[in-house]
């Protein structure tokens, strides 16, 4: 019986400690729920990053309009150079897989990410400028 209690003791141990680990990944949204073939998490992928694109537009154009003439241009220089930058280390982070079929899931999941920093940017200078 003793044998019996420590043999188990460790596995109920565990138990306890991997519970809440568990738990604690299940709290990370799942972008794409259902998707289960590589093509389909590309789709969504995609999906993602066309949401924040959409978003990004929105923000840049309500900022743009508070603008004046002057410092609307100095935004519109600013933000090609943003572009030009998201595209070049997208396309940098998803070589990584450079002929793989996961490769546009993980450029599209890199310019969602990116894009939607750059709209948290963008939020905060309209929300100084409103002030």
């Amino acid at each position: 019986m003793k044998r019996v209690v420590l043999l188990l003791l460790p596995c109920l141990c565990l138990l306890f400690v991997a519970a809440p680990a568990q738990k604690k990944g299940r709290a990370t949204k799942d972008p794409c729920p259902g998707a289960y073939t590589q093509y389909e998490m590309n789709v969504c992928a995609h999906r993602e990053f066309q949401a924040a694109d959409a978003a990004l537009n929105r923000v840049y154009n309500q900022l743009s309009s508070k603008l004046d003439e002057g410092r609307r241009a100095k935004l519109k220089e600013a933000e090609l150079a943003w572009l030009k930058y998201r595209d070049g280390n997208c396309e940098f982070v998803s070589s990584e897989y450079e002929g793989g079929s996961m490769r546009p899931m993980v450029h599209s999941f890199c310019l969602a990410d990116v894009t939607r920093a750059r709209t948290a940017e963008l939020k905060g200078q309209l929300r100084e400028l409103e002030r």
